[in-house]
């Protein structure tokens, strides 16, 4: 992915979850509008640029559900620690560059047009250190371009909070792309929530 100066920024997908909610299914490679979910995220993001998939070490169905696609895979050996464990051990992985997006795999209303439009705030908000999608109300959400200043900061990550230790302290140099409704926000993390959506499709 290249954004207005050139640079080449590539797009971290984060797929190496357990999908511990979704009572024994693996809702990556469940179908969604005729693909697997997955499929779809990385499809969006390979549309733009370069992609990099975070995959935890017994990934065999999610990797087949890729067949065809132009990504790389990160595997990560600490992915059962939770968020913290992919984010360390992807975020490491990635090429030199002047910086990194990042998306969650489960966003299924997401576009590779949302993927562009942030990675554009980039350019023209250059005093700030993170860009990211949020709702219509203006929660933050997906996806996230962080300043190669901060990919140190990934290294230290423990816990259940995911990214949070190294965005919170980072709130007044974070640019926000309003879009017009909760596809930043909206996942499909349980049986329910899977259900109602695809009801609706």
């Amino acid at each position: 992915m290249q954004d207005g100066s050139g640079e080449n920024i590539p797009i971290l997908i984060l797929a190496a979850g357990q999908s511990s909610r979704m009572r024994g299914a693996d809702k990556l490679v469940m179908m969604l509008d005729g693909q697997p979910l997955l499929r779809h995220a990385v499809r969006q993001a390979a549309a733009v640029g370069d992609t990099f998939v975070a995959l935890h070490h017994n990934a065999a169905s999610r990797l087949a559900v890729l067949d065809g696609l132009r990504f790389t895979p990160l595997l990560v050996p600490d992915a059962a620690e939770g968020q913290s464990g992919t984010l360390r051990g992807a975020v490491v992985q990635l090429p030199p560059c002047p910086a990194f997006m990042m998306v969650l795999a489960d966003l299924p209303l997401l576009t590779s047009e949302d993927l562009l439009a942030v990675l554009a705030a980039r350019t023209a908000h250059p005093d700030s250190l993170i860009w990211r999608g949020a709702a219509v109300d203006g929660t933050p959400g997906h996806p996230v371009v962080f300043d190669a200043s901060l990919r140190n900061d990934f290294a230290g990550l423990t816990g259940d909070d995911g990214g949070a230790a190294v965005v919170k302290p980072q709130r007044a140099q974070t640019h926000l792309v309003r879009f017009s409704d909760h596809r930043a926000t909206f996942d499909l993390d349980t049986p329910e929530a899977w259900a109602a959506f695809t009801a609706t499709r």
